[in-house]
């Protein structure tokens, strides 16, 4: 930073490396006049996601010896407030434009404060929100026009609305990634503990996209189409099958639904609400109502009617096996989520190791 004119100002900022959380650690940027120091204090003298940057700045036009609220409505102070600002967004910009590559490799280390800068400030997210960079299960990183031109097609409902498919879970999703896949979706790695906040926040920039986290629901309830696929089950012999697959989880948990997908898609899969869980995860950060920060986790067991697997549950005459194949399948859903662990883990690896002998 280095301004001679409507007033004086110099000094360097820069941005810490941050990546497995946020850190918001302040007072990192120490403001002088003429040497003299005044304060490592200087939120609500600059933006509020600026104050996670550190460094130096140095202005003849801060007065020294006066109280925080007098330097919050200073004439001058509210200038080098608004010029930092858009210092900041220029410099990000040509480091984008100039160089790509270099803005990409960088993109990790800077994202965090880039996405904060973008939820907290508005004329921020219309300039950044243009460069801002969005990776995809592939690794490969896009710009929202990009991204959203390259899933359009395949990814509109039938409502014309875009789903933008994500996991904040790479490697705990992997199995609903390469499902995802194999229908030709994209799906987008939201790994930012911002990502619950973010995803609103471009929710409500257009009324036309929708994000879904790829555990959310099934995949033909998440990107909805006109086609119906056919039940090869009867409404009455679900009802007689779901006892069965209900004995096999906590009813303080889950809820067992059966779903008519397609017969290649899982056999059973573990779901949970889009709403509730981002609100749970808004509220842990310090943004939605504390409501949801005290609501138990609640998911969905999905049975998938059109699966040889639950097909054979339902055919078997003994009541044993069939309560023992229909917990092999949940256990296998809860393992393809990670969520099966301690005891049951270990007795699913027995059951498995005695159904293969």
């Amino acid at each position: 930073l280095n301004v001679d004119y409507p007033f004086n100002l110099t000094g360097i900022l820069y941005f810490p490396k941050i990546k497995e959380s946020v850190e918001l650690r302040k007072n990192k940027i120490n403001l002088y006049c003429n040497q003299v120091f005044v304060t490592d204090n200087v939120e609500g003298i600059v933006p509020d996601f600026l104050t996670l940057l550190h460094g130096v700045i140095d202005s003849p036009d801060i007065p020294l010896n006066v109280s925080r609220s007098y330097l919050q409505s200073d004439g001058n102070v509210k200038k080098i407030s608004a010029h930092i600002t858009k210092k900041v967004a220029d410099k990000l910009e040509e480091m984008f434009k100039n160089d790509r590559a270099d803005f990409e490799s960088k993109w990790k280390d800077i994202k965090i404060f880039i996405e904060y800068g973008m939820l907290t400030e508005e004329k921020f997210f219309e300039r950044i929100g243009k460069i801002a960079l969005y990776e995809d299960a592939s690794g490969n990183l896009h710009t929202w026009q990009d991204y959203s031109e390259k899933i359009k097609a395949l990814q509109t409902d039938k409502d014309g609305k875009v789903v933008y498919l994500y996991t904040n879970e790479r490697q705990n999703h992997h199995a609903l990634i390469e499902q995802a896949k194999e229908r030709g979706y994209d799906v987008l790695i939201l790994e930012s503990p911002l990502a619950s906040h973010l995803v609103s926040k471009l929710e409500q920039s257009n009324e036309k996209i929708s994000f879904a986290r790829i555990d959310s629901d099934t995949l033909d309830k998440l990107i909805q189409k006109d086609e119906n696929i056919p039940s090869k089950l009867s409404e009455q012999e679900q009802e007689q099958l779901k006892p069965i697959f209900e004995q096999a989880v906590s009813k303080d948990k889950f809820t067992v639904q059966f779903a008519s997908l397609n017969e290649t898609d899982f056999p059973v899969s573990v779901t949970q609400n889009e709403f509730a869980r981002r609100m749970k995860e808004q509220s842990a950060m310090g943004g939605g109502m504390s409501f949801w920060g005290n609501m138990p986790e609640m998911f969905n067991l999905v049975v998938n009617s059109n699966h040889p697997a639950v097909l054979a549950v339902h055919q078997h005459a003994d009541e044993t096996q069939r309560q023992q194949m229909a917990k092999q399948l949940v256990d296998l859903a809860l393992l393809a989520n990670s969520m099966l662990k301690g005891e049951e883990l270990t007795a699913f690896i027995k059951r498995s190791l005695h159904l293969i002998r």
